[in-house]
């Protein structure tokens, strides 16, 4: 899961980002609810979380301009605006969540769960052939074994494992897990899939991650 994170105290912002990551996500900070706007037009992100007072354009008019684009990305208020009317106009103008700072990151992380929870499965529990991916745990298992993944392997795993038998590119992995700015060169894909080829072997894992030269991987059963 991708998600943006638009506040302009960038110590908070590159905090928030922290909190997500230490939980497996892949998160972005931008520092004005214009970049924040560029970013989700261009972007492919599942979440955002916005602060209202940014320069440039505020949080809720950034709300406001997705909701009238018919844009349903789930969405998180993170303000210190804790008044009541504050919350009637931030849960009015489209947002599925509204947090006031100073907020718990327990909490956060539960708000992030809840306006996500329709698009995932209830299940923490993946599983293709013998191999199991834990999402609570992070645990990758067969009747063999198990390890306990890093966040982009974890990231990895879940796109692959989700969709099993489908030619994920090269690129959409960059996109989800890295970012489409990120300064990573687009080898690290390949890099970290190797990680998790080594990974499904020493599990006996009866299926692979194969790959089509300039077109993407996939997650197959073994022959």
């Amino acid at each position: 899961m991708r998600i943006l994170v638009a506040e302009d105290e960038i110590p908070l912002a590159k905090a928030i980002v922290k909190i997500f990551e230490k939980s497996n996500y892949s998160a972005d900070a931008v520092y004005n609810g214009e970049d924040a706007l560029n970013y989700l037009q261009v972007g492919d992100y599942d979440v955002a979380v916005l602060d209202i007072m940014m320069p440039k354009i505020d949080g809720l008019e950034v709300l406001r301009r997705l909701r009238g684009a018919k844009n349903n990305l789930p969405v998180i208020i993170l303000t210190a605006r804790s008044e009541i009317e504050d919350k009637v106009q931030g849960l009015d103008a489209g947002a599925n969540y509204y947090l006031t700072k100073p907020f718990d990151s327990r909490e956060l992380l539960a708000a992030l769960r809840a306006i996500t929870r329709g698009k995932e499965t209830t299940d923490s529990r993946i599983s293709y052939g013998n191999v199991t991916l834990d999402r609570a745990t992070y645990q990758l298992m067969t009747p063999s074994g198990e390890f306990r993944l890093a966040n982009k392997e974890f990231q990895m795993m879940e796109m692959l494992m989700i969709n099993p038998r489908q030619l994920i590119s090269t690129e959409k992995f960059m996109e989800k897990i890295w970012g489409y700015d990120s300064e990573s060169e687009i080898s690290v894909v390949w890099v970290y899939v190797s990680y998790l080829r080594k990974k499904l072997s020493k599990l006996s894992a009866d299926v692979e991650i194969r790959s089509m030269r300039n077109a993407g991987y996939s997650l197959e059963e073994k022959q």
